[in-house]
C-alpha cells in the first residue's frame, strides 16, 4: 500500500507582505525561515537581486531583508523570496508625492480676499489596512476616541463589507469574515452589483477578488473585493452573499467615486450670489497680477474643441492656459456642445451598450458591417466562441447575427464583435424568471399541540421564499420552533406544537407573488372526576343552651338530608357534610336566633394532587422518543386542589433552569417540562413530583433521544483487483439509539475532490466489495452509518489504494540443485504483470504430512525466506537432510500474491553423487594463440558432488604458482597469466576427479611475437624498367606461420620509400615499371599473424635504370572552325510613339565574328544622322529617335554584316498627328 502523500511545509515562519510606499522613499521586506542556516534568494521579476546601490540585502541568522531605496515608478513590481523549495510573492505599490501648493508671492496684493471654508474633501483611497469608509451613521467621537463603526453581527458574517467612497483612478478595498466553525463544508461567497450582475466574471484590469483563512484557528475566511483605478460608472450599490449547504447570509453597500475636478467646481458654486446665468462667477485677475504671461506668437486656436475632446480632469489646466475666468459658464457650454462620434470604417451599425433578457429564453445580437464579405468573430469574455447548438452565427448582406438559444446565467457575460482591427461590446443580463406560487397555503384548525404543516409549491426548484407571520419575518432562531422544509419545488412550514400564541397571519412569499392562509388554534376541553370520600364538620358553641340558629349557605339556608346531619347538643351547633363533593364547597355561616351576629366558616374542597399521563395517550411506562437537536417537551396533566407545587427530577438531581435550555413551566392544569435541543446527555428517566396539602403524587417519564449514528470506524482496505477493492470497517461505537440500517460508501480519486456514492440502499454488513474501478489510478474510501433517524457523518477517509490485479503466476519453477542441507531453485518471470509493478517473489516450503498437502489452510506453508525477493533463483539452507519438501513460488504486487506454482513432486533433501564431468568452452577447443604480453584468463566448467579435486599440469608437470595462478570453486576453475611469454606456450592438462572417478581436458596454448628481419637480400639482375631480387626466410619467424613479405623501393636521391608489393609470399621478386636515369634500392619487411618485423632486410648494392635513344612526337589536331553568320535572334517591332517624346527600336543579333551593324529609313543609310543615335551592348542593338516628329515615322531597316553572311530585320513606326485644342474646336 503506497504511503500517503505528506503536505509539503513552508520553509518560511514569517513571510513578506504587499507594502505601499510613495516616489523617493524607501522601503524594507522582511521574512523569516525555519532554519538559520537556510539560503535565501530575493528576485524582482523572476530575476535574481544583488546587492548594490538601489538595493540591500541583509541576513541575520533566521531573519532577512530587502531594502529599496530612492523608491521610483518602475520599482513598482512583483518581488519573490525563495528559500529551499519555498517561494513567496509580494508586491510593491508606489504612489505620487502630493503636490504642494503654491504660496502666494510676498509683494502679492495688498487687497485680502476673504474665502469661503472649503467643502470637504473627496475621502482617498484607503489602503489594503483600510478597506472602507466608517458607516454614515456613526456615533460622533468622544474623549478623542474613534467612533464606533461595528455594525450588530448577525448571521454567518463576523465583519460585513462597510460603504467606501474613492477618487477616479484610485483603488478600494472591500472586506467580509466569515465564521466557518459551525459550517460543515468551505463557505461560497458571491459579489454582486446592483441586483443581478455577478462580479466573478468581470474579474480582470479593474477588479480582483481574493480569498485567504486564518491559518492559526482555521475557522474564520476571509474574502476580498479590490477595485483598481476606479472609474464614475464603478459608483452604485453592491451586495455580498455568503452561504454554505442550508445556511445563507448577505449584506448591502454602497460606493461613491469622486471626480478629481469635483472640489474645484465645488469652490465655484460656493461664489454663486443670485439665480442669474452669470452667476457664481470667480474672477482670478487678483490671482495672476504677478504672473508673467508669455504671449505665444502661434496662430489661434479654437479652445472649444479642445475642451471638447478633452477629458474632465483636463478642464481646469486648460481654462488657466487660455486664461478662461468664468468656469462655470464654461462648463454650460460644454454641456450644451454635442460630442460627434467618430464613424467606424468597419461597422455600419454597431451593438447597443447592453441587452437583457430572460433565463431560458434565447436572443438575438445583430450588428451592420460596410464590407458585406468581411469575416467577423465573436468573443464572450475575452474568449472566441465557436458555432454550436447554442450559438448561431447567421451572415445576411451586411448583417451578422449572433442567436443565444436557452440562455442560462452563465451567458451573462461581455460580448464582443471584432472585424479586422476594430471591434464593438456590448453587455449581456440573464434575468431569472420570477418565482410564481403554483399551489397557495391553505387556512387551517388544529387543537393545541397538534403539528402544523402550511405546504405551498413554487414554479421551480431550488427557488428561495420567505415566511411572514403577521408580517413578521420567521427564521430559525434558537427555540427551533419553526421549521422550514424545502422538497423540489414544494416548501413547508412546520410548527411542532401548536399554541394559542400561534395564531395568525401566515405569508409565504417569492419574488413572484405570495400566498396567505390563516392558522386556529383551538384547547380542549378537560374533565376532571374526583372521588368522594372525606367528611367535613362546623362546629360552634353559643353561650346558652336554649338557643338555637340556622346555618346557611352561601346565604341560603341548608336544610338536612342524607349527606347533611345538623345537630345541637347543648351549647355545641354542628353541622356535618358526609362524602364532600365539589358543589358543597362555599361560605358556610351559623346565624343564632334572636341575636344580631352570625358566625362564618368556609368550606374548601381539598382535591389531592394527581398527574394524568393517561390523558394524552401515554402510560407511565412508556418511552418517550426524541431526536437529538429537536425539542423535548414533556406537557402533563396535573389535578389538584390548592394548586399544586411541581418538582421535576433527574435521579437524585432536582431540574432548574440554571442551564438556558431548560424550562420548567406551571399552569392550571398542566406542567410543561421543556429542552431546547436535546442531546445525548438529556437521555435517562425523569421523575415529576406534584403536592399540595392534601398529598403528593409522582410519575417517572423514560426519555430516549435518538440521533443519528456516530462514523464508522477502522475503514481499511483489505484487497484489490483488477477493477475493484474489498473494504472493511467496524461499527460505529454508538448507534444514536437506534438500530443501524446499513451503511452507504463513497469513493473518489486521490487527485480529486469529488465523492462519488457507491450504494444508495443501505447496505447492511460491514464488508463490501467496490467495482467499475480504474486500473492503476489511486482511490481513496469512507463510509456513513445509516439508522432511522437519519445518516452520520463521514469516516476518516482510507489510506489511498490503486486497484490493480494480481500477476500471473510464476512459471518454469525448478530444481536447479539440491544438497545434504540446501537446494537451489529457479523459476521465471510471469507472463503478465500488470498495471502494478512487481514488488517481488515469496518462496514458501511444506514438509510431507502437513495441512497443505491435503489442501488445507495456508498457515502450514514455511516462508524459506523473511520478505521477498527480486530475483528469479533462490538457494534455500539449513535444511534437514532427508526431509521431503514440497515448494511453491507465488509473484507479489501492490494487489497482494499471485496464484502459486509448485513443484511437480516433493523432493527428498540429500546431495546426489553426481561424476566429474569438465565443459571446455568452444574457443578453447583449438589452439589458444596470444601475443606476448597478452593476459590469459581460462575460465573451465565442470560438475561432480561433492566438490571434486582439480588439477593441472603442463607438458607433463604440474605448475608452479610462479609460472601461473589457478583458482578453483564448486563449479569452474580459472588459470590466470597475468603476463604471457613464449614459454607459456605448449599443452595444459586439467584432471576433475571424485573419489575414483575423474575426468581429463586439455588446452594448447601458443604464445606468438613479432617475426625476425629477412636475410641475404641480394639484386640478382637488372633489365630495361626491371629489377630481380631474392632472399631468405627470417631465422625468427615469432613462434607462428610466416604469412608474407613487403616490398618497398627508393630513388637514392630523394630517399622516399614506396611500397611495391604486400603480403608477398614468395623469397623472390621482380620489380618492374622503374624510371630509366634513377638508381634504386629495396629492402623487404617478413610478415606473421602478429604483424611486421620491426627491422627490415636492405640491399647493400644499388640499381640503375638505363636510359634509351626516344623522341616525343606531340600529337596534330584540327583546329575548329567557330564562325558564324549573323542571325537576329529578337526581331524589330511596330510602333505607334507619341511626337515629341524620344522613342526607342530594339533588337538582337547573334554572329562570330562580330557582325557590323547598319541602320536604314526607307531604305536610306541613317548611321550618320544627329538626330538618331546607335547603341551595342552585348548583341542587343538599340537605335534612339529624338523627339520624333510626323516626318520621322516610315519603315526602320537593321543589317548586320560579317565574312559568314548578313541578316536584315525591319519595322514599322508611326508618329500620329498630336490635336490641339484649337484644331479640335476646327
Amino acid at each position: 500500500m503506497p504511503e500517503p502523500v505528506k503536505k509539503a511545509v513552508s520553509a518560511f515562519s514569517k513571510k513578506p507582505k504587499t507594502q505601499e510606499a510613495e516616489e523617493g522613499s524607501s522601503v524594507v521586506f522582511e521574512a523569516e525561515t525555519e532554519k538559520p542556516d537556510a539560503k535565501v534568494k530575493w528576485q524582482c521579476n523572476s530575476k535574481d537581486i544583488a546587492s548594490g546601490n538601489k538595493y540591500a540585502i541583509t541576513a541575520d541568522g533566521n531573519k532577512h531583508s530587502l531594502a529599496i531605496k530612492a523608491i521610483t515608478k518602475e520599482d513598482a513590481n512583483v518581488y519573490a523570496v525563495i528559500a529551499g523549495g519555498s517561494k513567496v510573492k509580494f508586491e510593491l505599490k508606489v504612489t505620487s508625492k502630493p503636490e504642494v501648493p503654491v504660496e502666494a508671492p510676498a509683494d502679492g496684493p495688498k487687497e485680502s480676499i476673504v474665502e469661503p471654508e472649503a467643502p470637504p474633501l473627496p475621502v482617498a483611497a484607503p489602503t489594503e489596512a483600510q478597506t472602507a469608509a466608517p458607516a454614515p451613521d456613526a456615533p460622533p467621537a468622544e474623549d478623542g476616541q474613534p467612533p464606533d463603526t461595528r455594525q450588530d453581527l448577525t448571521g454567518l458574517f463576523t465583519e460585513k463589507p462597510q460603504s467606501g467612497e474613492v477618487t477616479v483612478g484610485e483603488n478600494i478595498t472591500f472586506v467580509a469574515k466569515v465564521n466557518a466553525e459551525s459550517l460543515l463544508k468551505k463557505p461560497t461567497v458571491k459579489w454582486f452589483k446592483g441586483k443581478w450582475m455577478d462580479l466573478a466574471s468581470k474579474s480582470g484590469k479593474h477588479l480582483q477578488l481574493k480569498e485567504s483563512y486564518d491559518r492559526n484557528n482555521k475557522v474564520i475566511y476571509t474574502f476580498e473585493m479590490q477595485i483598481i483605478s476606479a472609474k464614475p460608472n464603478f459608483a452604485g450599490g453592491y451586495r455580498c452573499e455568503v452561504s454554505s449547504r442550508d445556511k445563507f447570509d448577505s449584506c448591502n453597500f454602497e460606493l461613491a467615486v469622486h471626480g478629481e475636478w469635483a472640489y474645484c467646481w465645488n469652490i465655484v458654486l460656493l461664489f454663486s450670489t443670485d439665480g442669474k446665468d452669470d452667476s457664481g462667477e470667480l474672477d482670478f485677475s487678483t490671482l495672476l497680477k504677478k504672473r508673467n504671461v508669455q504671449m505665444s506668437s502661434e496662430p489661434d486656436v479654437d479652445v472649444w474643441e479642445i475642451l471638447r475632446d478633452a477629458p474632465s480632469s483636463e478642464y481646469q489646466k486648460i481654462a488657466f492656459q487660455y486664461g478662461i475666468t468664468d468656469l462655470r459658464g464654461m462648463l454650460k457650454r460644454l454641456k450644451k456642445m454635442k460630442k460627434e462620434e467618430k464613424k467606424s470604417a468597419a461597422f455600419l451599425k454597431k451593438l447597443d451598450p447592453a441587452y437583457q433578457v430572460t433565463k431560458g429564453h434565447k436572443i438575438k445580437l445583430a450588428i451592420e458591417v460596410a464590407n458585406p464579405d468581411v469575416d467577423v468573430k465573436w468573443l464572450k469574455n475575452g474568449q472566441e466562441i465557436h458555432p454550436t447548438g447554442r450559438y448561431i452565427f447567421e451572415s445576411v448582406g451586411n448583417m451578422r447575427y449572433l442567436t443565444i438559444n436557452h440562455c442560462s446565467l452563465s451567458d451573462d457575460a461581455a460580448y464582443c464583435c471584432v472585424v479586422g482591427d476594430e471591434k464593438c461590446t456590448t453587455e449581456l443580463f440573464v434575468k431569472e424568471p420570477p418565482v410564481m406560487i403554483v399551489k397557495n397555503l391553505e387556512d387551517q384548525m388544529v387543537m393545541k399541540g397538534e403539528r402544523v404543516e402550511l405546504e405551498c409549491e413554487v414554479s421551480e426548484e431550488g427557488a428561495n421564499v420567505k415566511w411572514e407571520k403577521d408580517g413578521v419575518e420567521l427564521t430559525r432562531d434558537e427555540s427551533f420552533k419553526y421549521r422550514f422544509k424545502k422538497d423540489g419545488c414544494k416548501h413547508v412550514l412546520i410548527i411542532n406544537e401548536a399554541t394559542k400564541e400561534d395564531c395568525g397571519h401566515y405569508t409565504v412569499k417569492t419574488n413572484g407573488g405570495e400566498s396567505m392562509a390563516e392558522l386556529l388554534v383551538q384547547g380542549d376541553p378537560v374533565k376532571f372526576i374526583w372521588p368522594a370520600k372525606d367528611q367535613a364538620v362546623f362546629k360552634c358553641e353559643v353561650s346558652d343552651e336554649t338557643v338555637r340558629g340556622t346555618w346557611y349557605k352561601n346565604g341560603v339556608e341548608v336544610k338536612s338530608d342524607a349527606r347533611v346531619n345538623i345537630t345541637h347538643i347543648g351549647r355545641i351547633h354542628k353541622l356535618t357534610i358526609d362524602e364532600v363533593k365539589p358543589e358543597d364547597e362555599g361560605d358556610y355561616t351559623f346565624v343564632p336566633d334572636g341575636h344580631a351576629f352570625n358566625l362564618s366558616a368556609k368550606l374548601n374542597f381539598l382535591d389531592p394532587p394527581k398527574i394524568h399521563l393517561d390523558c394524552m395517550g401515554r402510560t407511565p411506562e412508556s418511552t418517550i422518543v426524541v431526536v437529538a437537536g429537536n425539542k423535548l417537551r414533556l406537557d402533563v396533566p396535573i389535578t389538584g386542589d390548592p394548586a399544586p407545587t411541581v418538582v421535576w427530577t433527574k435521579g437524585e438531581k432536582v431540574i432548574t433552569e440554571g442551564d438556558g435550555r431548560v424550562h420548567v413551566e406551571t399552569s392550571k392544569g398542566h406542567c410543561v417540562f421543556t429542552i431546547e435541543g436535546a442531546d445525548r446527555q438529556d437521555e435517562g428517566i425523569y421523575s415529576v413530583v406534584v403536592r399540595n396539602p392534601a398529598g403528593e403524587d409522582t410519575a417517572d417519564i423514560n426519555v430516549k433521544v435518538v440521533d443519528v449514528p456516530d462514523p464508522p470506524q477502522a475503514i481499511k482496505i483489505l484487497s484489490v483487483g483488477e477493477d475493484s477493492c474489498v473494504v472493511q470497517w467496524d461499527p460505529p461505537q454508538f448507534d444514536g439509539g437506534q438500530p443501524i440500517i446499513g451503511y452507504v460508501l463513497e469513493r473518489k480519486k486521490t487527485k480529486s475532490y469529488r465523492w462519488m456514492r457507491l450504494n444508495f440502499d443501505p447496505y447492511p454488513d460491514t464488508t463490501y466489495e467496490a467495482k467499475r474501478m480504474i486500473e492503476g489510478m489511486a482511490y481513496e474510501m469512507r463510509v456513513y452509518a445509516v439508522n432511522s433517524i437519519g445518516m452520520s457523518r463521514h469516516s476518516p477517509a482510507s489510506q489511498p489504494f490503486v486497484p490493480v490485479a494480481p500477476t500471473s503466476a510464476p512459471i518454469g519453477l525448478c530444481v536447479d540443485d539440491i544438497s545434504d542441507t540446501s537446494i537451489s531453485l529457479k523459476w521465471r518471470r510471469p507472463e503478465r504483470i500488470g498495471a502494478a509493478e512487481l514488488e517481488g517473489y515469496g518462496v514458501e516450503y511444506c514438509k510431507e504430512g502437513s495441512k497443505c498437502w491435503s489442501h488445507m489452510p495456508a498457515y502450514e506453508w514455511i516462508p524459506a525466506i523473511e520478505g521477498l525477493t527480486d530475483r528469479t533463483s533462490l538457494i534455500i539452507r539449513d535444511l534437514t537432510t532427508g526431509d521431503k519438501l514440497q515448494f511453491r513460488v507465488r509473484a507479489y504486487n501492490m494487489a497482494g500474491p499471485s496464484a502459486p506454482t509448485t513443484l511437480a513432486q516433493h523432493v527428498t533433501i540429500r546431495e546426489i553423487m553426481q561424476r566429474p564431468k569438465i565443459w571446455v568452452p568452444r574457443n578453447l577447443r583449438q589452439t589458444l594463440m596470444k601475443k606476448v604480453g597478452d593476459t590469459v584468463n581460462l575460465v573451465i566448467p565442470f560438475q561432480g558432488k561433492p566438490r571434486p579435486k582439480v588439477t593441472w599440469s603442463k607438458d607433463g608437470e604440474p605448475l608452479l604458482p610462479t609460472f601461473a595462478c589457478v583458482r578453483n570453486s564448486d563449479v569452474d576453475t580459472i588459470l590466470f597469466i597475468r603476463k604471457t611469454d613464449r614459454k607459456h606456450s605448449g599443452k595444459y592438462d586439467l584432471q576433475v576427479q571424485i573419489e575414483n572417478v575423474e575426468d581429463t581436458a586439455s588446452v594448447t596454448l601458443q604464445v606468438v611475437d613479432l617475426p625476425g628481419p629477412p636475410e641475404a637480400l641480394k639484386i640478382i639482375d637488372v633489365w630495361g624498367f626491371n629489377v630481380a631480387l631474392e632472399w631468405k626466410p627470417p631465422k625468427d619467424n615469432g613462434n607462428c606461420e610466416i604469412t608474407g613479405y613487403t616490398i618497398q623501393k627508393a630513388d637514392k636521391k630523394t630517399m622516399e620509400w614506396y611500397t611495391v608489393y604486400e603480403q608477398y609470399r614468395r623469397t623472390h621478386s621482380v620489380v618492374s615499371d622503374l624510371i630509366m636515369g634513377n638508381e634504386y634500392i629495396f629492402r623487404v619487411f617478413a610478415i606473421n599473424l602478429v604483424g611486421l618485423s620491426p627491422e627490415p632486410c636492405t640491399t647493400k648494392d644499388s640499381a640503375y635504370i638505363q636510359k634509351t635513344g626516344i623522341a616525343y612526337k606531340p600529337p596534330s589536331h584540327k583546329e575548329h572552325d567557330f564562325s558564324e553568320a549573323p542571325k537576329f535572334t529578337h526581331p524589330l517591332v511596330n510602333r505607334s510613339v507619341i511626337a515629341g517624346y524620344n522613342a526607342t527600336l530594339s533588337c538582337s543579333v547573334r554572329g562570330i565574328p562580330k557582325p557590323k551593324v547598319t541602320w536604314y529609313k526607307n531604305k536610306m543609310d541613317i548611321s550618320n544622322e544627329a538626330k538618331y543615335r546607335m547603341l551595342s551592348k552585348q548583341g542587343v542593338l538599340t537605335l534612339e529617335i529624338r523627339k520624333p516628329c510626323l516626318f520621322d515615322g516610315g519603315v526602320y531597316t537593321c543589317k548586320a554584316v560579317n565574312d559568314s553572311g548578313e541578316d536584315v530585320v525591319e519595322c514599322k513606326l508611326e508618329v500620329p498627328q498630336h490635336q490641339t485644342a484649337d484644331t479640335v474646336n476646327n
